[in-house]
C-alpha cells in the first residue's frame, strides 16, 4: 500500500524499459517512484516535490547525469546514485567527485540497486544520537545536515559534510583510508580511492581554512587525523 510517508525517489533514465525496471525494484524495497527521461525534466520535477533519493545515468541526452548531479548537490544533500554502461574508473570517480553517494554499472541486478537505494536513504537520515559534534569552535549538526565554525555556516556539499563528520567522530584520532570509504563513500573498493580520498580532502580543506580553521593533518601510510580541540565552555 502506497503512503506519503513512504520515500520518494527520482528516477532518470532515457529509456523506457530501465525506467520500468529500476522503478519497480525500488517500490519493493518501499520507495515511491517518479520518473523522467532527460536531466531537464529531472530538474523539474526535483523543485516541484520533496524527493529522498535519485537514481540516475549518467549517459542522458542533453545535459549528462553527472551535470544534474553537480546540480543538485549545489542545492541540497538528496542522496544520489548514479548508473552507467561504462565501467571506466574514471568515470567513476567523476561521478563520486560530483556529489553521487552510489554508483552501478550496467547490467546490474535490479534487486542490489534497490537495496543500495535503501542503504544510502538509511545513511543519509540523521541518527538519533549524537546529533551536535564540536570539536573547539567547530560544530556539526547531523539533525540539520550543516556545519559551523564559530557559529556561521559553512554551506558544505553533501560529500565534504560526511567526510567531516567522520573526522570529527575520531576527533584525536587517526581516521583510515578503509574506514572513510565506507563512512563517507559507502564502499570498500579500493579502485581510484585514495585519489578521490585526496581530491575531497582539499576541497574540505580549502573550505576550512578559508575560515582560518587548519584542522586535517595527513598521516602518511594511514589517512587523516582532526586534533582534538577540546569544547569550548
Amino acid at each position: 500500500m502506497t503512503s506519503s510517508a513512504e520515500p520518494l525517489a527520482l528516477v532518470v533514465d532515457d529509456q523506457a524499459q530501465m525506467l520500468s525496471i529500476v522503478s519497480f525494484a525500488l517500490e519493493t524495497q518501499g520507495f515511491r517512484c517518479l520518473t523522467a527521461r532527460n536531466a531537464e525534466r529531472a530538474w523539474e520535477l526535483f523543485n516541484q516535490q520533496h524527493i529522498d533519493i535519485m537514481v540516475l545515468d549518467i549517459m542522458l541526452p542533453g545535459a549528462s547525469g553527472i551535470s544534474l548531479c553537480e546540480r543538485v548537490r549545489s542545492v541540497s544533500a538528496t542522496p544520489v546514485i548514479l548508473l552507467t554502461a561504462k565501467n571506466a574508473t574514471e568515470d567513476r570517480i567523476k561521478g563520486l567527485m560530483a556529489g553521487a553517494d552510489d554508483y552501478l554499472t550496467k547490467p546490474f541486478s535490479p534487486r542490489e540497486l534497490a537495496l543500495r537505494a535503501q542503504a544510502v536513504f538509511r545513511r543519509s537520515s540523521p541518527a538519533s544520537d549524537e546529533t551536535t559534534l564540536v570539536n573547539g569552535e567547530l560544530t556539526v549538526n547531523t539533525a540539520v545536515r550543516a556545519a559551523f565554525w564559530r557559529g556561521r555556516n559553512l554551506h558544505l556539499p553533501d560529500l565534504e559534510l560526511r567526510l567531516l563528520t567522520a573526522l570529527m567522530r575520531r576527533k584525536g584520532e587517526v581516521t583510515s583510508w578503509a574506514v572513510l570509504l565506507n563512512d563517507v563513500w559507502f564502499t570498500s573498493s579500493e579502485v581510484g580511492s585514495r585519489a578521490m580520498i585526496k581530491t575531497t580532502i582539499y576541497r574540505l580543506r580549502q573550505r576550512l581554512e578559508g575560515e582560518g580553521a587548519a584542522l586535517i593533518l595527513t598521516v602518511r601510510g594511514e589517512g587523516y587525523l582532526m586534533p582534538d580541540a577540546g569544547n569550548p565552555q
